[in-house]
């Protein structure tokens, strides 16, 4: 009986995805914070970088690779990703079973607002722990019962006007009082690293392009630089520096695919400033050259 209900009830998401999977990749819907995710074939393990994010599967599979650790998030199951941070992912799915899911961005102003409302920011006294910045939970009913309501609005453009905005806050919600809740609240914990971490990297994210050093990154985390490089290499598992390059390598695969245009000028565009440093380095991080790239998306 169990597993009927657990069944039926991937059914309901399916069902809600389904009509929104217009083809492969990341699919914009009437709100811009939530994507769907479609795949029809097996994609084999590739470098990915996603921005902070709850990831619910509905149907097929997804393997994360993250340094030592392998997280699997598939039918039934949701990835929290609180830092956006480079890792590899492997996509399982077939035409006849298509991974379907659903991303949704983490809006930093209303978890905040949400926390503050639910009395779940820390005290002066609690410990500190150690947070994983990825990590994957089951789907339990309050998540689901909230996810189908913002699926079910994204096929209404009045709803989705209307009630959308609240239907990503009771995503949210039901996040905070899931298994990860302490991960997502340490993201507007003002004072504390990990959101310290988190106002770095999308000082990074946006200026990319430009000549960066730890200590800018530092005064954006208001830390000193050894204690910042402590931190964000914890919460990311990389350097600044290797962060950095592996950013603007992704960025740079995604113009190739995207936009078509040429190696020399996107080398420039992500902050390169020799093409063939860009080419070895290219090459060596995805294992083929960038010329070799072709116009598609993958998920």
């Amino acid at each position: 009986m169990l597993l009927t209900r657990h069944v039926d009830a991937n059914a309901t998401l399916v069902s809600l995805i389904r009509p929104l999977a217009t083809r492969p990749g990341f699919l914009p819907t009437l709100l811009p914070e939530v994507q769907i995710v479609s795949a029809r074939s097996n994609v084999a393990r590739c470098p990915q970088i996603y921005e902070p994010s709850l990831m619910i599967i509905a149907q097929g599979s997804k393997l994360a690779y993250l340094g030592p650790r392998t997280l699997e998030y598939g039918a039934g199951r949701y990835l929290v990703q609180a830092l956006s941070m480079p890792f590899e992912c492997e996509t399982f799915a077939t035409p006849e079973v298509p991974l379907l899911g659903v991303a949704i961005g983490i809006d930093r102003s209303m978890l905040g607002e949400l926390v503050l409302a639910m009395g779940l920011m820390p005290g002066r006294d609690t410990q500190p722990q150690t947070l994983e910045s990825m990590s994957s939970a089951e789907l339990d009913a309050g998540m689901r019962e909230s996810v189908e309501r913002l699926l079910r609005c994204l096929h209404d453009p009045m709803e989705c006007q209307i009630m959308g905005r609240t239907r990503l806050r009771e995503v949210l919600y039901a996040a905070l009082r899931g298994p990860q809740a302490s991960v997502l609240r340490a993201l507007v914990e003002q004072q504390g690293p990990f959101a310290r971490v988190a106002a770095s990297l999308s000082h990074l994210h946006t200026h990319y392009a430009e000549p960066l050093s730890v200590e800018t990154l530092a005064r954006c985390a208001n830390m000193s630089a050894s204690t910042f490089h402590e931190h964000f290499k914890r919460g990311t598992l990389l350097s600044p520096v290797q962060y950095l390059k592996r950013l603007r390598l992704l960025k740079a695969q995604r113009m190739l695919i995207a936009e078509g245009i040429g190696v020399a000028q996107v080398a420039l565009r992500v902050g390169y400033q020799s093409t063939s440093q860009f080419s070895r380095e290219y090459k060596r991080y995805f294992e083929h050259s960038p010329g070799d790239e072709v116009i598609g998306a993958h998920p």
